[in-house]
């Protein structure tokens, strides 16, 4: 993990005045984009925060700067930053180790295409080494929704109990509503040994996601592909290798 950095300037008895209340603002500013999701409009984050327009956008360049945010890459807005996982990381003790985001940043030298890796530790959909050049949107709410996206389904897949009883919310107009269907699909993970989502989650989305194994087999999480809808296809040969292969060099490392 990147080491927190300390910026050089005056001791703490210079903290005073209105950089008290700075701070708050940028840290509400965070919790705005963490509450609403990535791809959230300056000024959707200005009025959650209760921070006037022109603050807001002068903040927002300081935290995108420092990394705490990022830009999507059509400038719709704001998404978390590396230092924020980072951040998270620490507090949930779920960083992941120095050789899974060896293996993951060397993977992202050879796609094209958003690479990131989830654990499935106590049944939960949890990303542990996230690609920080392509941040998805609604990549956040993917844990939410698993019958919407392809490492929900390869979740949903290995772990039957875990499978919804409840009504499958839409969210989007491609997304499996019906419990049939979406059994008939979790068995054709199991057979193939890869889920896939078009533009289940998102619209104009597609991505792969092939399970990663432990030392005995089981399967402990995933690594997630994701790039344009027509893409991203299990029809891909080549891509789909690169999946399983990268996911078979991190055998034993979640």
């Amino acid at each position: 993990m990147t080491p927190i950095r300390r910026r050089a300037g005056n001791d703490d008895a210079s903290f005073s005045g209105q950089q008290p209340g700075a701070v708050q603002k940028a840290l509400s500013m965070l919790e705005a984009v963490a509450h609403l999701g990535p791809g959230t409009s300056a000024r959707d984050i200005a009025a959650f925060a209760g921070v006037p327009s022109a603050t807001a956008y002068r903040m927002l360049n300081l935290l995108v700067a420092d990394g705490y945010l990022v830009r999507m890459p059509d400038l719709s807005g704001f998404a978390l930053g590396r230092r924020t996982a980072e951040l998270a990381y620490a507090a949930n003790g779920s960083a992941p180790s120095s050789s899974v985001h060896k293996v993951a940043e060397d993977l992202r030298r050879h796609t094209r295409f958003g690479l990131h890796i989830a654990s499935f530790a106590d049944g939960r959909l949890r990303f542990v080494d996230q690609d920080p050049d392509h941040d998805a949107v609604g990549i956040a709410l993917l844990r939410h929704f698993l019958h919407a996206n392809a490492l929900g389904k390869l979740l949903l897949a290995h772990h039957p109990r875990l499978r919804p009883a409840s009504a499958l919310p839409a969210v989007t107009e491609h997304t499996i509503r019906d419990h049939g269907v979406l059994d008939r699909e979790l068995d054709h993970v199991l057979q193939t040994g890869y889920a896939y989502e078009d533009q289940e989650a998102l619209v104009g989305r597609a991505a792969l996601a092939v399970p990663i194994r432990d030392e005995t087999a089981h399967v402990v999480g995933g690594l997630y592909l994701h790039g344009a809808a027509r893409r991203i296809t299990p029809d891909d040969g080549g891509l789909l290798r690169f999946a399983l292969d990268g996911a078979s060099r991190l055998t034993g490392r979640l």
